[in-house]
């Protein structure tokens, strides 16, 4: 957990953003917020699970299934009677949904007549959770606050930059516990194997978590797609892969990914992997407080269009604390009409892989922005790897 007065900045600078969209009330259910203002941490979010923060109340409360109360009891900074829960037989019910718990707490505190911020495009928070508030709530107005919470978690406190540090430590362990395994014969899920021992292992100092997103092992042609995982096939000579990972320290994340070759890498992927690093290297320069994201992705687009390539996706996004199913934070990305400016201690996944038909190469850096431009969380060779049969 973090210290009273970081939860009290942190509660603070939601009420002003709270304000800023109008409404007196918010409906929590992403876990990642949860976690940011409350320090509630537990495998509990295929339940429904929500805080309520309001204008006029000191502390937010936290709302969950009976069995979670006495987890949200040990890892919060809240009094006990700030959690509540709903019991069992609202879980997967047919005749009763955990939202209708939910709307008699905030009938019973005299916040069901307010404007209430809901984050309608969370994972977590299903159409059949809006239906039941809406039926439960009628004298209030659900309004979609997006990502509201995320957006104040774009700003790093400097303990959170230290996680942050820490689970680099921990993926350049995992990326070399990768290598190291990677060879002629070897199956894909050893190597995802040894990557998920070195990701939960961490350091002799400190342990890793679970991270947000399973490591991504494309091989061969299957390098064309960026987000597939592995099988039980057995690399053979020749093959490329894109190894894409995360180390995670206190739910805080710092991806990294890299290509290799089982061999000696063909002209065109060699130049392909060239060119991305030349792109990097160019837009971590500009990465500087005061530029927007937009003018970060047209760095990266002249670099690359002087050697013919083209990027259509956005070539990276602003990461931190997260929960499955991923580790981004739904706020800032670099690509056109992105007009964010970056700030001191803006933390991101800068992530210009390019793919094509038939095979891909993915280099990337999570990368902190200080005072004078930005700084990679990590210190792993960016080269391709070439690795012979052993």
């Amino acid at each position: 957990m973090f210290s009273k007065e970081e939860y009290d900045i942190r509660m603070n600078n939601t009420k002003q953003k709270m304000l800023q969209y109008g409404v007196e009330g918010l409906i929590i259910s992403n876990p990642s917020n949860m976690y940011y203002l409350t320090g509630y941490d537990a495998w509990s979010f295929y339940v429904n699970q929500v805080v309520l923060v309001f204008i006029d109340m000191d502390e937010p409360i936290w709302i969950g299934r009976q069995m979670d109360a006495s987890g949200a009891m040990m890892t919060t900074w809240m009094k006990e009677s700030s959690i509540r829960f709903y019991p069992d037989n609202y879980v997967q019910s047919t005749i009763r949904h955990p939202m209708d718990y939910v709307a008699e707490v905030l009938i019973e505190c005299g916040q069901d007549d307010k404007k209430i911020g809901v984050e309608m495009d969370s994972f977590y928070y299903t159409a059949m959770c809006h239906e039941r508030l809406q039926i439960g709530l009628p004298n209030a107005e659900l309004k979609d606050t997006g990502n509201l919470v995320s957006w104040v978690r774009v700003l790093k406190s400097d303990t959170e930059i230290s996680y942050m540090k820490n689970a680099a430590q921990i993926v350049e362990k995992a990326m070399q516990a990768a290598y190291d395994t990677v060879n002629i014969g070897v199956r894909e899920n050893e190597v995802a194997a040894a990557i998920t021992h070195a990701q939960i292992y961490g350091s002799d100092d400190f342990g890793g978590d679970y991270t947000s997103m399973v490591p991504m092992l494309p091989a061969g042609k299957m390098t064309a797609s960026p987000h597939i995982t592995w099988s039980d096939r057995r690399y053979i000579e020749g093959d490329i892969l894109t190894l894409e990972i995360a180390g995670c320290y206190k739910r805080y994340h710092t991806p990294l990914a890299r290509t290799m070759i089982l061999g000696k890498a063909p002209g065109h992927v060699q130049e392909v992997a060239d060119v991305i690093n030349e792109g990097i290297n160019e837009t971590l320069y500009h990465m500087t407080p005061g530029t927007t994201a937009e003018e970060v992705n047209e760095v990266w687009t002249r670099t690359i269009g002087k050697h013919g390539y083209v990027k259509n996706a956005r070539i990276g996004y602003s990461i931190g604390l997260s929960y499955p199913p991923d580790w981004g934070e739904h706020t800032i990305s670099f690509r056109a009409g992105d007009h964010t400016m970056l700030q001191p201690n803006m933390t991101f996944h800068l992530m210009p892989g390019l793919w094509f038909d038939n095979f891909g190469v993915s280099i990337t850096e999570s990368v902190h922005i200080t005072e004078d431009g930005a700084e990679t969380f990590a210190s792993f060779d960016r080269k391709l790897f070439e690795k012979t049969a052993e």
